[in-house]
């Protein structure tokens, strides 16, 4: 009988016949009729594992492609076409590496990374130990009486455990169990051992006897009474010592630890499982596939972070929307539960990062420029910190910032930190108005150009003025910029240079409009405001113009479209709807699970800021109360002075009173009775020959613009000069008379 190779403990033999066969000649000519069984099969091994094969093959193709990838023959009938062999494919070891060295660890810790932050880190290292060490050494006095109180039991545990070395009784159990067995040659051997030890013993304790007791006694003949004294300290405090209960440790502790259960797989997976998100439960469900973590979970900053590859067709978003189920699951309070995404990777990978303290009772860090510094608006300026305690900073310039809150949510003290550092910038103007007029910047008036607080509508009138100021001033900085040389101002923008020179007017102009909902909605004032600020926001910023907007009512009445629609950051606080929550951060921001609806009302300076980086960022602005900011506003003060800069209600100037007109009136002054239509441009060439330091400069759209607040829309008007037929935009002065006879009747009837 032939050996053949069999299976042994589950693996197959390292060969394979292809066919198993009877050799004809070792086969017996009665086989095919044999009684005992049937005919013998011939069976092909190959054929019998591929129909083991999880995916049978399909219909057979006419051909297929021969072993070495050339042109093969015809394919046979059952024959199985393998696409994706079994077994090593050759892989390239170079795109191996750079797929894993794509996610490199950093170096240096991000801590040492930032100077201020490295400074800071030690500063409370070194502040806390040298806290636990003022701590213990106020308690000597009671460490010293605990010693002296255990001494006496410290000494009868030295006395006890010498005497049983001496005389061996640790040995006494094991030589009783010899008697009681009755063997008594291995007591015989056991009480030899003792004997000897015994002998040794007795004669090394006595000498230690003798050479303690010398010692003492030349210590109390010899010694001043200050050794004395601590010898007998440092043997009582060695007593002590020895006589400490295990349950009751000598010293106290300075800080009580708070105990934060550590992050493990096993707790994310278990928090994960419970969102009742389908995928994820087929993930995790009897044959699924689970999840992926691609790095190790790790401590980062004062937290936990874990990678983790969700399911095919779940999302971070998912898990964004669903993040208070997540704190839950992982039993932790809300403002410790971080999941977000990981730049740069795909949707599902998610970043987890759960902190060992609410976000809102952490300490937070200093802010860098509150004791020293400058701040120049052409850099990141620093704004506050983000969950993990590291800085977040923005760019003012080339980009306007919208910041919208409930009311007590911290919007206004996020508002203070940049126009700090605005302040800060010794270039940059300030034009700064405070429409609730509880004076929260009444702080900044030393270096205010423009200053309003109220919600009169005086102050209100005053913002719009300086708005049309703004707004006048682009062109003349547009012709500025479009005069450079190319090789100065290549990108026809304002660059730091051409801010330095104060004699060509392109310094950084900050405005900056709090409780900005009492300009928008004012009844008079409100729709040339919203019309002045989109057009500052969509053309100022290359020029130079930076627009901080402050809102504690975002919605569609209070908050024009065009400027939500085209503010390029955005800082958005507690807000309670989803309107709100999309009026501040974008169209979708919602749905995408970027809610500022899920902070609490603890959460005062939280909020997530979009557009300073590539993805949304949760961040908690800097701290500055009133005290502090007035200290920081003193030195931008002091350094404007040294810089020449000071200028406007800094110095005591106020604004040139604005001429009193009547917009309405001039025009059909200018009009006279029976000319009808008229083109926009005839009329404010004659409104400007009327009142020159009034409407001197006006263009057609800005006529436009003042009228539309009085329920006044221009017109299509049809010239025919010089036999050509034009058409222009113009107001109908009817239209006009018509709206000043009503608001005569009004005011007769009051």
């Amino acid at each position: 009988m032939t050996d053949t190779p069999t299976e042994t403990n589950g693996h197959r033999p390292n060969w394979t016949p292809e066919l198993t066969t009877i050799p004809e000649q070792a086969r017996p000519a009665d086989a095919d009729t044999a009684e005992d069984g049937p005919r013998a099969e011939v069976v092909s091994l190959d054929s019998a594992r591929d129909r083991r094969h999880p995916y049978p093959p399909t219909a057979p193709a006419e051909t297929g492609p021969a072993p070495d990838g050339s042109a093969g023959g015809p394919v046979l009938e059952g024959e199985v076409v393998r696409v994706d062999a079994p077994g090593e494919v050759d892989r390239d070891w170079l795109a191996d590496l750079a797929v894993k060295a794509k996610d490199r660890r950093p170096i240096v810790p991000l801590w040492l990374r930032s100077r201020s932050e490295a400074l800071s880190t030690l500063k409370w290292v070194g502040a806390h130990y040298a806290y636990v060490a003022g701590y213990q050494a106020a308690r000597t006095p009671k460490y010293a009486a605990k010693l002296t109180a255990r001494s006496p039991r410290g000494a009868a545990r030295l006395i006890r455990g010498a005497v049983r070395w001496t005389f061996d009784l640790e040995g006494e159990p094991v030589r009783r169990s010899a008697v009681e067995k009755a063997d008594p040659e291995t007591y015989l051997k056991l009480s030899r051992q003792r004997d000897a030890r015994v002998r040794l013993r007795v004669a090394v304790a006595v000498a230690a006897l003798i050479v303690l007791g010398l010692a003492t006694l030349l210590l109390a003949a010899t010694a001043p009474t200050a050794a004395q004294w601590a010898a007998l300290a440092s043997l009582v405090g060695l007593l002590g010592l020895l006589g400490a209960p295990a349950d009751q440790p000598l010293i106290d502790r300075a800080v009580i630890a708070t105990k934060v259960e550590r992050l493990t797989s096993t707790v994310v997976i278990d928090a994960l499982s419970a969102l009742g998100i389908a995928e994820l439960n087929k993930a995790f469900g009897k044959g699924g596939r689970g999840i992926n973590f691609p790095a190790p979970i790790t401590r980062d900053g004062p937290g936990w972070r874990a990678d983790v590859d969700l399911p095919l067709g779940v999302t971070v978003t998912d898990i964004m929307e669903r993040r208070d189920r997540l704190a839950s699951g992982l039993r932790r309070p809300l403002g410790c539960v971080w999941p977000e995404n990981a730049p740069g990777q795909h949707p599902g990978r998610l970043v987890l990062w759960v902190g060992d303290q609410d976000m809102s009772a952490a300490k937070a860090p200093a802010w860098p420029l509150a004791r020293t510094g400058g701040a120049d608006l052409f850099k990141a300026i620093p704004f506050g910190h983000d969950q993990r305690m590291r800085p977040v900073k923005l760019t003012l310039m080339f980009a306007n910032m919208l910041i919208g809150a409930m009311p007590g949510a911290g919007k206004t003290f996020a508002l203070r930190v940049l126009l700090l550092a605005a302040a800060l910038d010794v270039t940059a103007e300030l034009r700064l108005f405070e429409l609730k007029g509880s004076g929260d910047l009444s702080m900044f008036e030393p270096v205010a150009y423009h200053y309003g607080s109220g919600a009169d509508d005086d102050t209100v009138h005053a913002c719009l003025v300086s708005l049309r100021e703004v707004y006048k001033d682009l062109e003349t900085r547009a012709r500025t910029i479009s005069r450079q040389p190319r090789d100065i101002c290549p990108e026809n923008k304002v660059t730091p240079q051409l801010a330095a020179k104060r004699s060509l007017g392109l310094f950084p102009l900050v405005v900056a409009i709090d409780e900005c909902q009492e300009l928008f909605s004012h009844p008079e004032y409100g729709k040339e405001a919203g019309e002045l600020c989109t057009a500052i926001i969509k053309r100022g910023r290359a020029l130079g113009v930076i627009l901080l907007l402050a809102t504690q009512r975002p919605d569609k009445d209070s908050l024009p479209t065009g400027v939500s629609a085209n503010v390029g950051v955005r800082f958005c606080l507690r807000v309670m709807g989803q309107v709100e929550n999309d009026m501040v951060l974008g169209t979708s921001a919602y749905r995408n699970g970027i809610r500022a609806t899920t902070f609490s009302p603890r959460d005062k300076g939280i909020g997530y800021l979009v557009g300073a980086a590539d993805d949304p960022q949760i961040t908690r602005s800097a701290y500055l109360d009133g005290p502090a900011s007035e200290r920081i506003v003193t030195r931008a003060r002091a350094a404007r002075q040294a810089a020449g800069t000071l200028a406007g209600h800094a110095i005591g100037e106020t604004p040139a009173a604005a001429p009193t007109f009547d917009l309405l009136t001039d025009v059909l002054a200018v009009i006279p009775e029976g000319e009808g239509k008229v083109w926009s441009e005839v009329v404010v060439t004659r409104l400007a020959e009327l009142r020159p330091e009034v409407y001197d400069g006006w263009e057609p759209d800005q006529l436009a613009t003042a009228l539309k607040p009085h329920r006044i829309d221009t017109v299509q008007i049809s010239r025919r000069i010089d036999g050509k037929q034009l058409n222009r935009r113009g107001i109908d002065r009817d239209r006009i008379a018509e709206i000043v006879a009503e608001r005569n009747q009004n005011r007769f009837a009051e």
